[in-house]
């Protein structure tokens, strides 16, 4: 089905007709299905979403999924979770809905992205602490530490071949990164020791020439530590986890 299919199957679905015309305007300009409809499927669950907020992709649930198998297995009472650079809030509002025994906190730099977080925890029905963080920084401030953090951060190069509908439309500051797309992997990895507990799991979306140089990163902060590197279903490397050498 075409995103214009998707777009008058939307409105006719919510009796929103009168609004078929303008809004295939907007598709006919160039503009994300996502955007204009307000809303996005990820995981099991329906996320409200807005322009000025990343819209999460396929891959990002693939980190949720694989984190889900990796916290059942390692973790048996509560789970405090962190979501660095939560964006809409998917990735930890998803966790803290199947992870039954996880206190969630959600950080974001953008005012944008913590106000479409919060509305969507009430709109899941998911008691979580939300709040605005440059990186780790509010979080360090708190004293607050985590069994599981989590992050899909910016990791684009401002040479890689991205989409028009994507360069034109989603925020730049959640796409690219400096230093060949590492900057915020280095950042969160130099300071992610305060705010560790001692059993602990740290996973990464990365894109997919990255791993080499993530696993660089995590080896000049942390010691003791296991990493592993996760393909996609595409078999490419995209995800990365970090986990206490016991």
């Amino acid at each position: 089905m075409s995103d214009k299919e998707r777009l008058i199957q939307y409105f006719s679905d919510s009796n929103q007709l009168k609004k078929i015309n303008k809004s295939l305007k907007k598709l006919e300009a160039g503009q994300p299905l996502q955007y204009i409809i307000g809303n996005v499927d990820f995981y099991h669950f329906n996320f409200s979403i807005k322009k000025g907020v990343l819209i999460p992709r396929f891959v990002t649930e693939e980190l949720v999924e694989e984190t889900i198998k990796r916290a059942k297995t390692l973790f048996s009472s509560k789970i405090k979770i962190l979501d660095v650079g939560c964006g809409s809030g998917v990735i930890g509002l998803s966790l803290a809905k199947e992870l039954s025994n996880s206190q969630v906190t959600l950080i974001d730099i953008s005012s944008k992205a913590i106000k479409i977080t919060k509305k969507n925890a009430k709109k899941l029905n998911i008691s979580s602490s939300i709040y605005k963080s440059n990186i780790l920084n509010k979080v360090i401030n708190k004293k607050e530490k985590f069994n599981i953090i989590i992050s899909n951060p910016p990791y684009l190069t401002k040479d890689e071949d991205i989409m028009e509908i994507v360069l034109k439309n989603e925020p730049k500051i959640a796409l690219f990164a400096k230093n060949e797309g590492l900057y915020f992997y280095e950042e969160i990895l130099k300071n992610i020791h305060k705010v560790l507990e001692d059993k602990f799991l740290i996973c990464f979306e990365i894109g997919s020439t990255q791993a080499k140089a993530i696993k660089n990163i995590v080896n000049k902060y942390l010691s003791n530590i296991k990493i592993e590197v996760k393909k996609d279903l595409e078999n490419r490397d995209r995800m990365l986890f970090i986990y206490k050498n016991n």
